[in-house]
């Protein structure tokens, strides 16, 4: 479980250190992808702690999801469709959905171990 923290921690470390800047153009792109990233880690975590999880199915779910988000909003770019909101949508319902089960879980697990 402390892998994908880890992972999301340097992360957002880099992005505060390093000055990067992406190009507005690129921005819908960018942030689906991120969206979907976040969606795959929260899963992840989640699936973690249900006792299913398999690196394989996290590692193919993070690229796919990923790579798939962002050809949705490109496609939509190139048809002069906002289809990026499709995917914004989805994976908001996927991520806040995942939170909830995580919170669901880490309270019971936390309630059962003070009785």
């Amino acid at each position: 479980m402390w892998l994908p923290i880890v992972g999301l921690i340097v992360g957002i470390a880099a992005g505060f250190l390093l000055d990067l800047r992406v190009p507005q153009e690129y921005t819908s792109y960018l942030s689906i992808a991120l969206l979907a990233g976040l969606d795959t880690i929260f899963g992840g975590i989640r699936s973690y702690l249900e006792g299913m999880f398999n690196v394989r199915i996290f590692m193919s779910g993070f690229f796919f999801n990923t790579l798939f988000a962002a050809g949705l909003a490109f496609l939509g770019a190139f048809l002069g469709i906002d289809l990026y909101m499709a995917a914004i949508v989805a994976f908001g319902v996927r991520l806040f959905n995942n939170l909830a089960v995580i919170r669901r879980i880490l309270l019971s697990n936390w309630l059962s171990q003070r009785d």
